[in-house]
């Protein structure tokens, strides 16, 4: 193979990566360019307020991951306003653009239906609003919730994001995420019968995981219908749980180097089915927030590597699936 401008199963005929972008899976759903809009509705989290845990996940602490323009209170219209501003810059005026309203802070379905739901019709009564991401627990989808999200669906695109993070049941618990991974699998069928489009949050280089462990899931995710995937690269960040234990203990710790990081999702990507997008290949915190490792690389450096790779193995997405 000598480049990635052929075309290869999945691929659309412009593409130039080899696996499955989040852009195709998309266009799938809409003709339009999408822009998802971040929104913070202020909602909690079970491992947080006691419920399960106090203090969050060993890997998290709260704040991390997100935009600036998330912080304007929780009404949810003014987000969603100051967010289509921000982004107007990038928007062609004369390309129509659906946005996704993205719920992306906290544990979304962990408040009651009753509060949320008028958040949720809040976000689509505005303008150029035409769906919904919701980001929430696998543990955290009661019937009152699966009920609401189906009505939902059969109204407009409704996409739900599992932070699953590992499908490693040691890890989860030393992680603290009160789950297990069968929880996280039965999560995806459920949503997806009801009519809700699924995407996963995956963290490699979680304390207990190894390389060896991450090449397990592409088959257990093979039999599951999820749509799309965030990968991470763990990253320790100041405030949580793990910084704490890395600034104690640093050589307890083995950290991802970017070389090491690419090459396991090239094996990863290599496992999974063409039919899952990529959303997100790496995590990006804010600098000051990162304790380590600090790789000094941008989002698209990695994606040149990532591809570098599968051009000298000459493979693609989903070439050694199952």
């Amino acid at each position: 193979m000598e480049d990635f401008n052929i075309q290869l199963p999945y691929m659309s005929r412009n593409s130039a990566v080899p696996f499955t972008t989040y852009a195709q899976f998309l266009h799938r759903h809409f003709p339009q360019k999408v822009q998802k809009l971040p929104v913070d509705a202020g909602c909690g989290c079970p491992v947080r307020d006691g419920t399960l845990g106090v203090g969050g996940c060993a890997f998290c602490n709260g704040r991390s991951f997100l935009p600036l323009l998330q912080d304007e209170g929780w009404q949810v219209r003014a987000q969603l306003d100051r967010g289509k501003r921000f982004f107007a810059r990038k928007i062609s005026s004369g390309n129509p653009t659906v946005f996704l309203a993205y719920f992306q802070a906290g544990t979304n379905t962990y408040a009651p239906v009753r509060e949320m739901m008028p958040r949720l019709e809040e976000a689509l009564a505005v303008e150029g609003v035409g769906g919904l991401v919701i980001a929430t627990r696998p543990d955290c989808l009661t019937e009152a919730w699966l009920q609401a999200l189906q009505s939902l669906s059969r109204r407009t695109f409704v996409m739900v994001e599992l932070g699953v993070e590992s499908l490693c049941d040691a890890t989860l618990d030393r992680a603290g995420r009160g789950h297990t991974a069968r929880c996280s699998l039965s999560a995806i069928e459920t949503l997806t019968s009801i009519g809700v489009h699924v995407g996963i949050h995956l963290i490699l280089g979680l304390p207990g995981d190894t390389p060896a462990e991450w090449m397990r899931w592409p088959a257990m995710l093979a039999d599951t219908p999820v749509e799309v995937i965030k990968f991470h690269q763990l990253q320790i960040l100041r405030g949580s749980r793990l910084a704490a234990e890395y600034l104690r203990a640093p050589e307890q710790f083995t950290l991802l180097t970017p070389e090491v990081y690419v090459t396991s999702l090239a094996d990863f990507l290599e496992r999974l089915p063409a039919r899952v997008a990529v959303d997100r290949l790496a995590s990006v915190a804010k600098a000051d927030e990162i304790v380590a490792p600090r790789w000094g690389l941008r989002p698209d450096d990695l994606q040149l590597r990532l591809v570098e790779a599968f051009r000298q193995r000459c493979t693609y997405q989903g070439c050694l699936c199952r």
